[in-house]
């Protein structure tokens, strides 16, 4: 039995055991998949109990992505890129850092790549969709409220043309191809839209629809909503936590299924 567990605060909302749990069935896995509350300050220690007992990996969600990194014995190339991950897989030769973050994010925004999008935010998040982004020619602006992640939003994709606005600039961001917020859930409820050319995504899943999500559904553009991208970002995690391959197309259908019904409970 592989033995699972995602970490974050909070993490009772989160739907990761079930999509775990439902992928590592259908592929006839044997597998223990648990949620635990985990703040920075209790991450070392998790992180090591989790090391020396035999997990075969981690996921972790806000706010471990960043702090997580110093931990591991080799980082990813992709995600030392963007400094920030959302996995560890436990081998007998050390932990990895990966960003199955930035994959799904690849795979969701492939229908942008050369266009012009806006980013809310500016955490890892945020690094992980300009990091998806990176040699695709995309024109990146990002809205912040402050100019402290400049320098680390520009290492996530060097190549891009990346510029930045303040957060009270959002009107000017509308006639962009393309609009995403990394925010937290209520973090955009105070943001308004009359008219936009822009197609919207949203990162978080619970609530859904946001405000703000509504806002753009109402106007008739397309809107991408958070489950997309955690169970696109999930499938990237089951073929490295069971090392099976299965078909993605097929295991989509099934884990957008459940998640689905169970945000709707």
């Amino acid at each position: 039995m592989i033995k699972l567990t995602v970490a974050g605060k909070p993490i009772s909302h989160s739907l990761s055991p079930l999509l775990h749990t439902t992928a590592y069935e259908i592929l006839g896995i044997k597998a223990e998949f648990l949620a635990e509350e985990v703040s920075e300050d209790t991450f070392a220690d998790f992180y090591f109990n989790a090391k020396n007992n035999g997990y075969r990996g981690l996921a972790m969600t806000m706010p471990l992505k960043e702090i997580s990194i110093g931990f591991v014995d080799r980082v990813d190339p992709i995600a030392k890129q963007i400094g920030s991950i959302n996995t560890i897989i436990f081998e007998s030769t050390g932990s990895i850092g990966l960003s199955t973050d930035l994959l799904a994010f690849k795979t969701l925004l492939k229908p942008y790549f050369g266009k012009r999008i806006a980013i809310l935010g500016a955490g890892g998040t945020a690094r992980a969709a300009i990091g998806a982004l990176r040699g695709t020619g995309s024109q990146v602006c990002v809205l912040t409220r402050s100019a402290t992640r400049h320098d680390q939003l520009h290492s996530a994709a060097v190549d891009l043309d990346i510029s930045f606005l303040d957060w009270q600039q959002f009107e000017e961001i509308q006639d962009r191809d393309l609009i995403i917020s990394t925010t937290p859930a209520g973090a955009t409820d105070g943001l308004t839209v009359l008219s936009t050319k822009a197609d919207f995504f949203d990162v978080t899943y619970h609530p859904w629809p946001t405000d703000l999500a509504r806002r753009y559904q109402n106007l008739g553009k397309s809107v991408i909503g958070g489950l997309a991208l955690l169970v696109e970002q999930a499938l990237f995690q089951i073929n490295y936590f069971s090392q099976k391959d299965f078909d993605y197309a097929q295991m989509r259908i099934e884990l957008l299924k459940v998640a689905n019904a169970a945000i709707k409970k």
